[in-house]
């Protein structure tokens, strides 16, 4: 029996508007969001973002996901590119036409990966930037790098994330490790020999942002960050807040500064690329 053809990419196009076309360049990059995080980016009205979320699953763009809720109830849905959503990014980017097999292997492998909730902490922590200049003139994400795009760039570190952050004429760039608290203070630290590495070989010498999850954690960071002698600007703060504020610690002090006034050097601004086409900008 022959295997039947997907729909005709090009009748959907008529459905598909600017909004939708950020929203699917923004999963093929980052791989997933919650409906609360997507409305927090795109809409006013949390129930016109249910429809429309509801209008591109029906439409193949999007599929979704969500898991039980510990004492009853259900999770928030988990929205990730359907089959035609990868089709779509595919043909913008001049990738291999993928296989309804492989689109579907996608998402149940990313339902299924155990590192779901640090990969949905790390997207929250740009949402909340990118929501801060909704309601902020002259401030502006400029750049909003993934994990694997990062790491294919600076090749040194493995950062969760990274990015340029704007307030007027200053502008910051950042290296993001967000902290669920499943590893031992010693390998967190140890982090940091890489992010020197990559200062001493020429390239940016960006803070270090360590988003944790409690505010005992991070003194036991600061703690354990005294005995360091090294040339990396390291900041804390943790989850509650908005990473725009003034909620950053840096290493030796006591008064908290804004995103904005920590120290960034940029240095090349891509160390080991010069020539790459910046396409991870994100533009809300």
């Amino acid at each position: 029996m022959p295997t039947p053809r997907s729909p005709n990419l090009l009748s959907l196009y008529p459905h598909i508007t600017a909004r939708d076309r950020a929203l699917l360049h923004l999963l093929d990059d980052h791989q997933v969001l919650t409906t609360d995080q997507i409305h927090r980016l795109f809409f006013r009205a949390r129930r016109t973002c249910q429809i429309r979320l509801g209008e591109l699953a029906d439409l193949g763009l999007l599929d979704r996901f969500r898991f039980a809720r510990a004492g009853g109830g259900s999770q928030p849905w988990h929205w990730t590119l359907g089959h035609q959503g990868y089709r779509f990014q595919a043909a913008a980017h001049r990738r291999p036409e993928p296989t309804l097999r492989a689109t579907r292997q996608a998402v149940h492998r990313l339902s299924a990966n155990p590192h779901l909730t640090h990969l949905l902490t790390v997207n929250e922590f740009f949402v909340r930037l990118t929501t801060h200049t909704h309601h902020h003139p002259g401030t502006h994400l400029d750049r909003w790098w993934s994990e694997a795009l990062t790491t294919r760039q600076f090749r040194t570190i493995t950062a969760d994330g990274h990015g340029l952050w704007r307030v007027g004429d200053t502008t910051v760039g950042f290296f993001l490790e967000a902290d669920t608290g499943t590893e031992p203070l010693t390998r967190v630290i140890a982090k940091l020999d890489r992010y020197a590495q990559l200062t001493r070989r020429g390239g940016p010498r960006y803070p270090v942002l360590f988003w944790l999850g409690s505010q005992r954690r991070e003194e036991h960071l600061h703690r354990a960050l005294r005995d360091r002698h090294d040339d990396v600007p390291v900041a804390t703060a943790t989850h509650p807040g908005d990473p725009a504020e003034a909620v950053w610690l840096t290493a030796g002090t006591t008064v908290r500064v804004p995103l904005a006034g920590l120290p960034s050097s940029h240095g090349q601004p891509v160390a080991d690329n010069p020539n790459f086409d910046d396409d991870g900008t994100f533009v809300c």
